[in-house]
């Protein structure tokens, strides 16, 4: 995934998607927690390469996988 910084904006229009598909907010609240302590982990080996935060990218990856399917990865 290619890295770039996002405004809040778009931030907030990729959270409220996801709520909108969710059937539980707080079950997708939880596994953007975990993505997001995932990629904190998967990034800590490049420090110099953050640009998002790690909550902001699980979003953003977690949107894309709902409007592309056809990335998307089991984990």
């Amino acid at each position: 995934m290619q890295r770039r910084s996002i405004d809040s904006l778009e931030i907030n229009r990729r959270a409220v998607q996801l709520f909108d598909a969710a059937s539980n907010r707080y079950k997708i609240t939880v596994q953007v927690a975990k993505r997001a302590k995932q990629c904190r982990y998967e990034d800590f080996d490049n420090f110099d390469d953050n640009l998002m935060k790690p909550v902001m990218r699980a979003i953003v990856e977690m949107s894309d996988e709902l409007t592309q399917p056809e990335i998307i990865v089991d984990r």
